[in-house]
């Protein structure tokens, strides 16, 4: 009989419930009690919606930050957070994001500020994870009380349960030392707790644990194999089975290593790294049990169950009972359920899953290995009739939009004239100061601006009415940032719900969830778009707000705008064409977009590439492809404009040193991106590379509470000036302002601009 389990659920709640708690808690308004019962309610139901696998994962759920709570499991805090009341979870919430509750002063010793930690992309999704934290003399100790306490609540509601590890490489592998040390060398010091981890588990009854192990998928060196075959002969003596999981693509050159390790069972990315199939088959020992993740954990299409069974009943043939299934990756990266969405359009509604779909589907697949497929004919007829008229909607293609994307050439890519000469043209325009300032595009969503656009959504406010309450917000926020002395401004983005989907729903091509959210951070969700067919732009999406902005202020506005890589990364994205050309696409109607800004009157256009770093393959052997066409689409984009324009873009939470050419192949006058969390460590890579255009190094973290000091500020840009010329760097916020409070926002900006006005004198 073929094995059904999962690899982890979303926890944020169908409804998001999990944020709203956490922001009530962390503003003072709800009591830890509530707050730890409703995540006691959220895992009973998310067990209960997975009823009917074999195994059911456990210890997957966390109020912030998996890999978060991992370090708290083996006792790894910054000094920095160490010494403080209130008990692990305040104290994860103060790691996360500086602060537990507001205010700390009315909480003392519990909740006071520190520096939150470094955060930054798992592998190439949007989700983000806060970054271990180790130096030469870091020591383990292992507090397993989460863990065993949701295992309880499991088996107390008759959950077969298998709790989910972060295993011990890839931890290592995750963090950064601070202190510049090996963090192999602290290899011999971690595995004593993972075994005494595993050893409590193995006293609790468990028999299986998953292992996640997801660098599995990317290059690794001698020295990193090495640790795998110290870590994993070193757990063999423990008395439990160990699942070895990897995921988000194939183990490739890894693969033998992953095979012959001494675990139970090896689980494989089956949508992702297929390629790994036949030779894991050859490889894998008689003993050992293959989990094959064959169901996309990351997207929400339908899966074609047909053709998957077409290749999968003779691999059940062979293994029998060692064959297990699941989805590819933990169910994390999609939304819940897809049964809430009654008006999303029905036509793309029937080619979708939802996590509880997926599992629906697996369990479908189950029962047609182990019973074959008569036992389930009709849901298999129904589910190749969804995918046959998917294939053949006459929505999807556009050969006009075809055309347009087969007459792309070089020069539609280039700039009139280089860097130096474009940046003395908008010198001469804009007349800025040394040390200009800026933010990155939004300001504070308040609650009468979310009430407009739910009014007028429902029909109860008209557009005029809805028009009139965005105007008044533009205005407010031009004011404000006069008053503040900003140099370049922004309108504040108030009539725009996500730097996506406000773009998406203008896009033909693009179908919108109701309750589609899936978790980035915290409590932070994302609404991904749905890129269903090709893209094309029937009016100008941002040019009167954008000319409205203008014409309240002499002062330098900025057009706003998402570029083509992150619209496309940040959706859920149709998977029968080349991403490539989906890009493409999206990447010749923000170049329309720009044009009618630039001939709007606008002189500077900031074109967001927040995802850019994350669509980064996991093996470099294919970073050069996927580079060369993200690449060529922001200049498609962005470089259609005359040389007074000036093009800016931002980045944010990612590692960038590694791909800092490719950057610069942009082109973009301006870049603005995240270093504060990092302390500028991200401009290392500027040691050895030479930017040729400015940049802004965020100097100011918005996913804190905390406030940034004048003098921090400045020390932080003396640091950048060490790397950078000082003539070309700016003043900014790392991302934009629009989950901060307004009284944050104003305290933070002014000591921003008080900054850029010291350094203008010193430096």
């Amino acid at each position: 009989m073929i094995t059904t389990h999962n690899l982890g659920f979303p926890r944020i709640g169908a409804r998001r419930e999990l944020k709203f708690a956490l922001e009530d808690y962390w503003n003072g308004q709800l009591p830890r009690a509530e707050l730890t019962a409703l995540g006691a309610r959220l895992r009973a139901r998310h067990w209960a919606g997975q009823a009917g696998l074999d195994f059911v994962p456990v210890g997957d759920f966390a109020f912030y930050d998996q890999v978060l709570d991992m370090s708290f499991t083996l006792g790894n805090l910054p000094e920095r957070a160490q010494g403080y009341g209130g008990d692990a979870l305040d104290n994860a919430f103060r790691i996360a994001r500086g602060r537990s509750v507001r205010p700390a002063e009315d909480h003392g010793p519990c909740c006071g500020e520190v520096a939150a930690g470094d955060m930054t992309k798992w592998f190439n999704t949007n989700y983000h994870y806060i970054v271990p934290e180790f130096t030469a003399g870091t020591r383990f100790t292992l507090d397993a009380t989460r863990l065993l306490e949701q295992l309880a609540e499991a088996r107390a509601l008759g959950v077969n349960a298998k709790p989910v590890l972060i295993g011990p490489v890839t931890y290592l592998w995750l963090g950064k030392a601070k202190d510049h040390s090996d963090r192999l060398a602290l290899l011999p010091r971690l595995l004593p707790v993972y075994a005494a981890l595993l050893e409590q588990l193995a006293g609790q009854g468990v028999a299986w644990v998953q292992v996640d192990e997801p660098i599995l998928a990317t290059d690794l060196d001698e020295n990193w194999r090495h640790a795998f075959n110290l870590a994993y002969h070193d757990l063999k003596a423990v008395r439990i089975r160990l699942l070895l999981t990897s995921y988000f693509g194939p183990l490739l050159d890894n693969l033998y290593l992953a095979a012959h390790l001494p675990v139970a069972g090896v689980h494989v990315d089956a949508v992702y790294g297929r390629e790994d199939l036949q030779p894991l088959l050859n490889l894998l020992p008689a003993h050992k049990v293959l989990s094959l993740g064959v169901i996309d954990g990351r997207n929400i299409w339908k899966s074609d169950l047909g053709s998957m069974l077409d290749w999968l009943e003779p691999v059940a043939a062979r293994l029998g009972d060692r064959l297990w299934l699941a989805p590819s990756c933990s169910l994390l990266h999609v939304p819940v359920d897809l049964a809430s969405e009654t008006q999303l359009d029905p036509e793309v509604r029937a080619w979708l899953a939802f996590a509880l779909q997926k599992l629906e589907e697996l369990k479908l697949l189950a029962a047609a290995l182990n019973e074959g497929r008569g036992s389930v004919a009709d849901a298999l007829a129904a589910n190749a009739a969804a995918n046959q008229r998917r294939r053949t909607a006459t929505r999807i293609h556009k050969p006009a939009v075809q055309a347009k994307v087969a007459r792309i050439d070089a020069s539609l890519g280039r700039r009139a004239s280089p860097y130096a000469t474009r940046a003395r043209r908008q010198a001469e325009i804009l007349r800025l100061p040394r040390f200009p300032t800026t933010t990155i595009g939004s300001f504070p969503q308040t609650a009468e601006i979310r009430q407009a656009r739910r009014q007028y959504k429902s029909g109860a406010l008209d557009e005029a009415g809805y028009q009139a309450v965005m105007r008044r917000e533009i205005a407010r926020c031009i004011r404000v940032q006069e008053a503040l002395g900003l140099d370049v401004l922004v309108h504040g983005e108030a009539e725009r719900n996500d730097m996506v989907e406000y773009f998406g729903e203008q896009l033909d091509g693009y179908a919108f969830s109701q309750s589609g959210w899936v978790q980035s951070y915290g409590s932070r969700c994302v609404k991904p778009p749905i890129l269903f067919g090709d893209i094309s732009r029937p009016k100008a999406m941002t040019v009167e707000w954008t000319a409205y902005a203008q014409s309240l202020t002499a002062k330098a506005m900025k057009g706003m705008l998402t570029g083509p890589v992150t619209l496309l990364n940040w959706s859920f994205v149709r998977d029968d064409q080349p991403r490539s050309v989906s890009c493409h696409q999206l990447a010749l109607a923000i170049r329309e977009e720009v044009l009618d800004l630039e001939r709007a009157g606008a002189r500077v256009i900031q074109i967001d590439e927040a995802a850019l770093r994350e669509g980064l393959p996991l093996r470099r052997s294919r970073w050069d492809e996927y580079l060369r066409w993200a690449v060529d689409a922001f200049r498609i984009a962005a470089n259609g404009v005359r040389d007074e324009t000036q093009i800016h873009t931002h980045m944010c939470y990612s590692e960038f040193n590694d791909i800092i050419a490719s950057i610069a192949d942009m082109d973009a006058d301006v870049i603005t991106i995240e270093t504060s969390r990092s302390d500028m460590a991200l401009l290392e890579a500027f040691d050895a590379f030479r930017y040729p255009n400015a940049i802004g190094p965020g100097v100011y973290d918005i996913h804190s509470p905390n406030l940034p000091s004048e003098s921090h500020i400045v020390d932080l840009i003396e640091k950048a000036a060490r790397r950078i010329p000082a003539e070309r760097l700016w003043v900014n916020p790392d991302c934009g302002l629009k989950t901060r409070r307004w009284d944050e926002v104003l305290a933070a900006l002014t000591r921003m601009v008080a900054a850029a006005r010291v350094l203008r004198a010193t430096l």
